[in-house]
């Protein structure tokens, strides 16, 4: 019979240390870092947004008072 069969699969790891406590920590560790790295990446390839660029300017001139004055405000 070949090694290679269709049965149960088996760990790499014993039984007894995947079910521990400690290795449940690092688990849970390692699944929120990866979330928050997708989460950075993500975030780093979309465009940047400006709130500012919604909300109406309170500081802007009523006429401009360039050395052009057919210039927009």
């Amino acid at each position: 019979m070949s090694e290679l069969s269709w049965g149960a699969p088996r760990s790499i790891l014993p039984h007894t240390l995947v079910e521990s406590v400690p290795f449940a920590i690092l688990a849970t560790f390692v699944a929120i870092n990866t979330l928050m790295y997708a989460a950075l990446a993500t975030a780093k390839i979309l465009p940047r947004l400006h709130p500012t660029d919604w909300l109406p300017r309170r500081h802007q001139r009523a006429e401009t008072r360039s050395i052009y004055p057919d210039a927009e405000i």
